[in-house]
């Protein structure tokens, strides 16, 4: 095993051991920097332990560089970090731990590298690397973390028990590692997550999430979510996920687990995009299923309008998991809530009503509303699969054709609320909404063209229906470029 790094990192390397040497600091390299180089994976994030003061060895480094990096200073942490090109430098003091049962903060002391390395989560992750003349780039092992990189292996550095009570957040640690690795969560440390599972509780929402989005990141991010379920996480954190799965069966007649298909679905769609959220979107598009799922005796199982209840339950995770309630969390309720329609569409014929109303609806995320519905194909029958993708591929298709005769994606109306109203000379009121609905309504029925003139008629049309006159403008009746 190789301990791969760029010529700029040993420059700094070099750096940090000379002015280490100079204040008779010892200093190491540790946890992920470490590992990741090991592994040949690309790292960013350096963590330095000295047995004396990080923060002063921070300023002593920073004040040899050019141009002389900022110093952020934790005192309260005893941490300091700077930026040193691509790089993200922590230095901080060696130190042992201690916890209280009810929370993950600790008390801190100064310690030796011996007592650092054992507050380490995971024997990977405690690997360290002398920075000191006497054995400078000789690996510090002292939980056999090297063969476990061999092995392929998450393993606490001390007993499971001590290392989840201390910080539960290990245990989502534990579970993240080994998806984005591809790494096995080692039989007593899986043990320990199993039984120390409700101590997640006192876990923030934030921290959370932010474990929950780098498995959501994960080449097959499926692995992260059956671990969550195998060890009982799931339950803490997603309850609503964890309700997918099982199959019912009555009258011999059974549903498929919508857990194992929601899974299949986001690995589906992880393959084609890198996009958190649709991701997210994925994972949470048949997320209504449980509570709407019904038995009917001459239809069988349904799960009819699971995709409505669905969108309206995106807010609540995402307002439970702290994750943004901006834009993100619209894109993924709309995602969610239209994710049947091109699928409903391909049951009849599909008319050009319906696809102006998809494009009207999904506006420019059309594209990533169609890749989902592409991965939302997890059927066993590989005739149905590729009559599936056959239907799909026509979708697309007819969306290419429509858009461009009727340019209805992100549309909006050639008729505004502000021209009817001065067209009529009437306030903000029930008959702008009716006219502006049964020109939207017209357009997308093919009634009449995309056009801001033809609109304009229908509107003189409709007003006079419902009793409104037109007020004068001195003859002259607005054109689409003379209104602005």
């Amino acid at each position: 095993m190789v301990f791969n790094i760029q010529q700029h990192e040993r420059k700094i390397l070099q750096l940090i051991s000379e002015t280490a040497n100079e204040l008779d600091f010892p200093t190491y390299i540790v946890g992920g920097y470490v590992r990741d180089r090991l592994l040949a994976r690309p790292s960013k994030d350096m963590d330095v332990v000295c047995v004396g003061s990080g923060i002063r060895l921070a300023q002593n480094i920073a004040a040899k560089l050019r141009p002389i990096p900022r110093v952020v200073v934790y005192k309260r942490f005893g941490t300091a970090m700077l930026k040193h090109r691509d790089l993200e430098i922590e230095f901080v003091g060696a130190r042992k731990e201690s916890y209280r049962h009810d929370s993950r903060k600790p008390t801190v002391e100064a310690g030796s590298l011996e007592d650092d390395q054992n507050r380490r989560d995971f024997t990977i992750n405690a690997l360290a690397v002398s920075l000191n003349d006497a054995n400078f780039g000789m690996i510090v092992d002292p939980f056999n973390g090297l063969e476990h990189l061999e092995q392929k292996k998450i393993k606490t550095p001390l007993e499971p028990g001590r290392t989840f009570s201390d910080d539960p957040l290990r245990m989502l640690r534990a579970i993240r590692f080994a998806t984005q690795l591809n790494f096995k969560i080692e039989p007593e440390t899986f043990k320990g997550i199993r039984s120390y599972k409700d101590r997640i509780r006192i876990i923030s929402q934030e921290r959370v999430a932010t474990e929950l989005n780098k498995i959501m990141l994960s080449p097959k991010p499926s692995v992260g979510f059956k671990l969550l379920y195998d060890t009982g996480l799931l339950s803490y954190i997603l309850p609503e996920l964890e309700a997918l799965k099982g199959v019912e069966v009555r009258d011999g007649i059974g549903h498929k687990d919508n857990f194992f298909h929601t899974l299949k679905v986001l690995d589906n769609a992880a393959r084609k995009t890198d996009d958190l959220w649709l991701r997210w979107s994925a994972l949470l598009h048949d997320i209504a299923k449980a509570p709407t799922k019904r038995f009917h005796k001459e239809h069988g199982w349904t799960f009819h309008g699971h995709e409505v209840v669905g969108a309206r339950m995106v807010p609540k995770i995402f307002r439970r998991l702290r994750l943004p309630m901006d834009g993100k969390m619209k894109y993924v309720q709309k995602i969610v809530g239209l994710h049947m329609r091109p699928v409903n569409l391909t049951k009849g014929e599909i008319s050009d009503s319906g696809i102006r109303r998809l494009l009207f609806d999904a506006g420019d995320d059309v594209d990533d509303l169609m890749l989902l519905c592409e991965a939302d194909i997890t059927s066993r029958n590989e005739e149905k699969v590729q009559q599936y993708k056959k239907n799909m591929e026509f979708i697309r298709q007819r969306l290419v054709e429509v858009d461009e005769k009727d340019r209805l994606r992100n549309w909006q109306p050639p008729i505004t609320g502000e021209i009817i109203m001065d067209t009529f000379g009437i306030p903000p009121s029930r008959e702008v909404g009716t006219i502006k609905n049964t020109i939207r309504e017209a357009i997308l029925e093919g009634d009449i063209p995309n056009e801001y003139e033809a609109a304009y008629a229908l509107m003189l049309e409709k007003g006079k229906e419902i009793g409104l006159s037109v007020q004068s403008k001195g003859g002259k009746v607005p054109t689409d470029e003379s209104v602005g």
